[in-house]
């Protein structure tokens, strides 16, 4: 009887083991095809997700409870997928490194299970196949638990979506309360009443008031509208309140309803018959029309307005009021007015008008009030809706209670002050908004740099890359116009790009409005309290000995962002950051601001890392080897190059990495790069790249830029001492690197006598890249520098020389026909510059040179302790011509520098003069002259008799003393 019922168990067990393991198999072998389905369901959760704030319909609780667990299984989902990704291109590249593609799975195994599957990925990582056949079947249970509660709760995102009301705005205010725009006003007014040149084209011109949403645009416009000396200039003035989207024909309607309100009939009007109307009525009328609050962005749309318009008597003025440089630039404004914040004073002058009713209540709480007029920052919609708030509050406990709080945690705030930037946001496309979301990571007031903003986008994946266009392209693209609807301010701008955003700032109204829109999303902690950021997706983490509630922190499960900051000193990181790389796996951003001396090798658990940068306070010298499992890395931001010392050896394995930065160009050249770094073809930044020692075998050699073919920007090359060959200079191909703008060659400074023929012959078998703008050569120990290559470039505008000690004699730099900035520094055996310096050091080609260095505008000279001499032809010379009466000489006349506006002469002591194609150019405005005493004597006002030869100058520094400065004494 006992064996029986043994034999019965063992046959129900072996079942049920042969079950389990036939589930098993089929979870292996299809996990190919549930991958797909997953890809397939995160587009349609990804378009509802987006259709939903697109709509902006969500209002009730249980929809956005509803919409935040489906954003979750959003990211769950999304990281699921990554992770299959990320084995994909771990198996590639252990399979090119001769690697098995699975070392812990026993072969026989995994040929048996390969027999079932014809997928090609089915040979990898056999683990990872079970967990991630598991992690399939779990989330497809909780996504059909959050189908069922959506249609529990009746969730409908079908209905008619709200609507963010667009206030219309009208021509009456009330002149005494507007505060602080008098300068603004003034301008203004002398824009509307002068007739001049800004009428070219057409009998009107367009005014622009350009400004983010509050900031007193149409205030303003209110104010010149119903300024005295405007209704006397206008015959007719007319107010539209366009708004968006721009309707043509309501428009046109709205400006003869204007014109003449006579016209009332006009519902079925087509718009050509509407512009006919506006034609004949303004005929002979000098007209002020305001649009106010215009969106437009389509230039086709105000064409027609521009020829209806032209009727007018010349002298007639559109002003515009818009949030978009794009509508000044479409509606071709002549000038633009860019409003910018008020005074903290006038602030405080519109808060307190509104704020407080007598005097005894100003003196009670006036030292409460300046500082929440303060935290309006110049913003007068701010100022008036914060004010509002304020009138009935009359405790100073209620008033430190605002003070305390942001802005857009007060819900009377919300519809006043933040509505004009809701009509802002839901304009923008749903990528844009992700990305001007984001900001809210960052503290207030901080400097957003262009190039770092763009790679923190990229990271967290909110730019979607297009076939042929770069991805940082089109994030840099989406700064541009995120700039030009007024979401950044305080732009600092690249003047030799054509004017390219390098950084910006962000209101703090702007700022907390960035935080509403990511309020379950971004937490800031020190640890001291707990906190509920489960829903957490970036987190400033602040780090103390104090900290007690890390368990809480380490429940953000999705966490994308993190921020470790410290001002500790002798704190221990390493525990903490080993902690963090356990439990936030999902991490695509890692910002390390701690003194952090060790990265711990569980890095290698953040395979999902797109970027990581080391602040100035890490004292990290090298990364452990398994950092280089993180194969999804895009950006690696080293700026603690002062302790960084050394790339880990299989940097190569990093193939998705685009950008490879370094901020000291000092302490970057030090750095040790391993062999390998070729491979990494993807990179589109590589701001340093060293070349080791000729003796070193393992090191890294010229030759590995070889395919790096989508270099950018600018790339420093440094110990160019230690190429021995010519042909390692020709295979490193630099002249395929076409979108390379900026080189520095850096040869050592020991070794100048050993290395003189070397340096040359590599010099001269470079091939820079051939739309170079910048190049700088430093440390060379050639004699000479004449390649062919910089004698013909065409497209060069800046070239440094420095610490060239060997060099006798400058090269043919004149020949350069763009070049615009040149700096000749530590030439310790230049002795004399001449003509062979402008590149007609004889007289039978001066005739092919009518223009000498034609678009040079700044030359700097810095310590050439030897030179003594610097002659020139003056400008003239001479050609031999054969006619009828012989042999007949002409005098050629060759410009030299006409275009030069600033000379720097600095510790040049034997230079006793300058040439005279110098002291009279044309457009020369700034010369310095300091540490150079022979020039100084020879040029210093009203003692010697050459002052007059530079008098003419607007601007003379002598000695580090301006004796003349724009054009006086």
């Amino acid at each position: 009887m006992a064996d029986t019922l043994l034999i019965d168990l063992f046959k129900e067990v072996g079942s049920i083991v042969f079950q389990v393991a036939k589930q098993e198999i089929n979870l292996l072998v299809g996990v190919d095809e549930e991958v797909q389905k997953l890809q397939g369901k995160l587009g349609m959760i990804k378009a509802m997700l987006d259709d939903a704030d697109e709509r902006h319909a969500v209002k009730q609780r249980t929809e956005k409870l509803w919409l935040e667990k489906l954003q979750n299984q959003y990211y769950e989902m999304d990281d699921i997928l990554d992770t299959w990704n990320t084995a994909r291109i771990r198996a590639e590249i252990e399979k090119e490194e001769g690697k098995p593609a699975d070392t812990n799975a026993p072969v026989v195994v995994r040929k048996k299970v390969c027999s079932f599957v014809p997928s090609p990925s089915c040979c990898f990582n056999l683990p990872l196949r079970h967990d991630v056949g598991h992690m399939i079947r779990k989330l497809n249970e909780k996504l059909d638990m959050i189908v069922k509660d959506k249609a529990t709760y009746g969730i409908d995102f079908n209905r008619q979506p709200d609507v963010v009301e667009r206030p219309t705005t009208t021509s009456f205010v009330d002149v005494s309360n507007i505060i602080g725009r008098d300068i603004y006003r003034d301008e203004l007014l002398r824009n509307l009443l002068s007739v001049g040149s800004l009428e070219e084209r057409n009998s009107y011109c367009v005014i622009s008031l350009v400004g983010m949403g509050g900031i007193g645009k149409t205030t303003l416009a209110q104010l010149a509208y119903n300024h005295s000396d405007v209704q006397a200039y206008f015959s007719k003035r007319m107010w539209v309140c366009v708004s968006d989207p721009f309707d043509q024909c309501k428009v046109a309607k709205a400006i003869i309803k204007e014109v003449d309100s006579k016209h009332e009939h006009l519902d079925d009007t087509e718009l050509q018959t509407l512009l006919s109307k506006i034609h004949g009525l303004i005929k002979d009328e000098k007209f002020f029309l305001v649009l106010d609050d215009v969106w437009i962005e389509d230039s086709q749309k105000w064409e027609p307005f521009k020829f209806a318009l032209k009727n007018g008597v010349h002298g007639s003025r559109i002003l515009v009021t818009t949030r978009k440089q794009k509508v000044a630039e479409i509606m071709e404004s002549a000038p633009t007015i860019n409003l910018e914040v008020l005074s903290k004073e006038d602030c405080w002058l519109i808060f307190s008008k509104i704020a407080f009713s007598n005097e005894e209540q100003l003196k009670f709480l006036e030292d409460l009030g300046r500082k929440l007029a303060i935290k309006c920052k110049g913003l007068p919609l701010a100022a008036k809706a914060l004010g509002s708030l304020m009138q009935n509050k009359r405790s100073r406990e209620q008033w430190n209670k605002i003070l305390d709080s942001s802005l857009w945690e007060l819900e009377d705030i919300e519809k006043g002050l933040l509505a004009p930037l809701f009509l802002s946001y839901y304009e923008l496309p749903l990528t844009m908004r992700r990305c001007f979301s984001y900001c809210s990571v960052f503290a207030k007031d901080y400097f957003f740099h262009r190039d770092k903003l763009v790679l923190h986008w990229m990271a967290q994946g909110y730019i979607e890359s297009k076939t042929n266009m770069e991805m940082e392209v089109i994030a840099e693209e989406y700064l541009e116009k995120l700039a030009m609807h007024s979401f950044f301010q305080d732009f600092k701008r690249d003047e030799d790009s054509d004017g390219q955003i390098i950084g910006c700032k962000m209101h703090d109204i702007v700022h907390d409005f960035a935080q509403l829109m990511t309020k379950n999303e971004t937490f800031e902690t020190d640890g001291d309290k707990e906190i509920d950021c489960q829903s957490a997706l970036h987190l400033h983490l602040k780090i103390s000995k104090e900290m007690q509630f890390l368990e809480s922190i380490y429940r953000a499960k999705n966490l994308r962002t993190l921020f470790l900051l410290s001002g500790e000193r002798d704190y221990e990181f390493e525990m903490l950051l080993l902690n963090s790389f356990h439990h936030f796996k999902c991490l695509r951003t890692l910002i390390l601001d701690c003194p952090i001396k060790k990265l711990p090798d569980a890095v290698k658990n953040l395979i999902h890392l797109r970027c990581l940068r080391m602040s100035k306070n890490v004292k990290i010298e090298e990364l452990p080897e398994t950092f280089c499992n993180l194969c999804n890395l895009q950006t690696l931001n080293i700026e603690n190059d002062h302790y960084f010392k050394k790339l880990p050896q299989e940097t190569r394995k990093l193939i998705n990495l685009r950008h490879l930065i370094f901020h000291d160009d000092y302490y970057s050249g030090k750095v040790v790069f391993p062999k390998g770094i070729g491979k990494l073809i993807g990179l589109r930044t590589l701001s340093t790249f060293n070349i080791s020692d000729k003796d070193d075998r393992e090191g890294c050699k010229l030759g590995e830029l070889k395919n790096l073919n989508q270099l950018r920007g600018n790339l420093i090359i440094n110990g160019m001492q230690n190429v021995v060959h010519v042909d390692e200079t020709q295979n490193a191909q630099l002249e395929d690197k076409k979108h390379l703008r900026g080189l520095v060659l850096t040869f050592d400074t020991v070794d100048y006598l050993l290395r003189k023929e070397n340096d040359v012959k590599v010099l001269n078998a470079l091939e820079p890249p051939p739309n170079l703008q910048c190049l700088k050569i430093r440390g060379y120990a050639g004699n000479t520098i004449y390649p062919n290559w910089m004698m013909s470039w065409t497209t060069l505008k800046k070239l440094q020389l420095i610490c060239c000690e060997n060099l006798e004699h400058l090269p043919f730099l004149g020949r350069l026909p763009f070049l615009e900035v040149l700096a000749i520094v530590l030439l310790y055996n230049v002795k004399k510059v001449g003509d062979e310096f402008l590149g007609i050091e004889d007289s039978k080609n001066k005739k092919d040179y009518d223009i000498v260095f034609p678009n040079l505008k700044s030359l700097e000279f810095f310590r050439l302790v030897n030179w003594e001499e610097w002659i020139g032809m003056g400008g003239t010379g001479e050609e031999e011509e054969e006619n009828d009466n012989g042999i007949v000489k002409n005098p050629i006349i060759i410009k030299i520098m006409p275009r030069l506006q600033s000379l720097k002469i600095s510790l040049c002591h034997k230079l006793k003069s300058l040439p005279n194609y110098l002291l009279t150019a044309p457009s020369l405005k700034k010369l310095e002259i300091h540490d150079s005493q022979l020039v100084e004597e020879r040029y210093q006002r009203g003692t010697r008799k050459n002052w007059h030869e530079i008098s003419h100058i607007s601007n003379i520094r002598l000695g580090g003393v301006y004796v003349q400065r724009d054009g006086e004494p």
